[in-house]
């Protein structure tokens, strides 16, 4: 061996001591891509473990919350019992003043569970009698956010939003009152208080639906014009005339939720019944009344609408399915594989109904096999779960061997 040789060795060996050797942590070296996806698939855990609120999640326990809040939705996983638990998990600071729909102490019990946040902002209310004020509202209808103010409102009075001009001093958004003018009339000598926004006397009986009569005399305070405290009388001679009170039920419109389970409602508004007064002619005979005939009907206070939001989300199974499966006969060695191929069939929607007809928990086919066993399927889970077990046991011999043929074929 050469000099040259040996001395090159040393001098190898020497700044091998000295210094770092990248061959030594070489990407090929068989342990290092094993390392990296360890570290990758810690770093994630660690991740996740932080975005829903330090929790570690379950199959039984934990359900997808979908939180809406600042203009943005999240679903996540969690275990909160209550909205409130999940809010303060969220780290969702509140103001006295913001809007959660459902309130903070409702029960989170089931998968999809939606929770809104409105955060309340300034708004400026206008009475056309000159009074404003300002103040925060989470609340969006006009109506909805005069009243949470305290400002006390007529079912005839109109709110209104309107946009601020340039020239305006007003903080937020601008909401304007228009009230309608309180008005007296004398029906026959019933007394009855109405508010209105018709300016002539003509209108105001169409409005009111009041048509005069041969024989029927009309006046009015104010002649032709109506305007606050206007009082009208309308009398008849000769006859015997009654009234009748009667209430004016709320018109209901409904409104699609697909945040609410099917068949369930939920009022957003509950609106206020009207009131109408109906008089009639009375004919008597021996101081006996034999006949009567309408004459007049008013509407003193018109409805306004209820407004419902009905449910449109499939209902999925409430409480804990562990029960749910204990209760259909299934041992708990067959939890996780039941589970698993219910969640991946309807993610537990009792009703759950594919275009194909296959109907239920675990999606029978057709339908009319689980609707002849459990005739009430649609809101009976215990009996749905006895009915799919008989079916994983006589076809499969067990759950387990039908979550092994499902991972297979990728249906049961």
């Amino acid at each position: 061996m050469s000099a040259s040789v040996t001395k090159s060795k040393i001098n190898k060996k020497k700044s091998e001591k000295k210094g770092f050797s990248f061959r030594r942590f070489d990407i090929r070296h068989p342990f290092v891509i094993p390392v990296i996806g360890i570290a990758v698939s810690i770093v994630f855990s660690l991740l996740l473990f932080v975005t829903v609120g330090g929790e570690t999640v379950g199959a039984n326990d934990a359900h997808l919350v979908r939180l809406y809040v600042d203009n943005e939705e999240q679903i996540i996983p969690s275990r909160a019992k209550t909205v409130r638990e999940l809010v303060n998990k969220m780290g969702v600071q509140l103001h006295e003043a913001d809007l959660v729909e459902p309130s903070l102490e409702a029960e989170i019990s089931e998968d999809n569970f939606r929770i809104n946040v409105f955060r309340a902002r300034p708004v400026t209310i206008i009475d056309n009698e000159g009074i404003s004020s300002t103040f925060l509202s989470a609340q969006r209808a006009p109506r909805l956010v005069a009243e949470a103010a305290g400002v006390k409102l007529f079912p005839e009075d109109k709110v209104e939003t309107h946009l601020v001009s340039s020239e305006e001093r007003i903080l937020g958004e601008k909401f304007v009152i228009d009230r309608a003018v309180p008005v007296t009339i004398n029906l026959y000598g019933t007394i009855i208080e109405v508010r209105t926004h018709s300016d002539s006397l003509d209108n105001l009986l169409k409005e009111k639906n009041i048509i005069p009569n041969q024989g029927d005399t009309i006046t009015s305070s104010t002649d032709k014009a109506v305007k606050n405290g206007t009082t009208i009388v309308i009398a008849r001679s000769g006859t015997k005339i009654i009234t009748e009170e009667q209430v004016i039920e709320s018109p209901v419109e409904k409104q699609e939720d697909p945040a609410l389970t099917l068949g369930a409602t939920r009022v957003i508004d509950p609106g206020v019944p009207g009131k109408r007064i109906v008089t009639y002619e009375i004919t008597l005979t021996n101081d006996k009344e034999t006949s009567r005939k309408k004459i007049q009907e008013v509407i003193v206070t018109p409805p306004t609408i209820k407004k419902v939001a009905v449910g449109k989300k499939a209902p999925v199974v409430a409480g804990n399915k562990a029960e749910i499966m204990t209760a259909a006969g299934i041992p708990a060695s067959e939890f996780y594989a039941a589970d698993f191929i219910i969640s991946k069939e309807s993610g537990w929607r009792v009703n759950a109904l594919n275009a194909k007809g296959c109907a239920g928990l675990g999606q029978a086919c057709p339908g009319s096999k689980l609707a002849a066993k459990c005739p009430s399927w649609q809101s009976d889970p215990v009996c749905q779960m006895q009915f799919f077990n008989g079916y994983a046991v006589g076809r499969y011999g067990s759950w387990t061997n039908a979550y092994n043929r499902w991972q297979i074929q990728r249906w049961w």
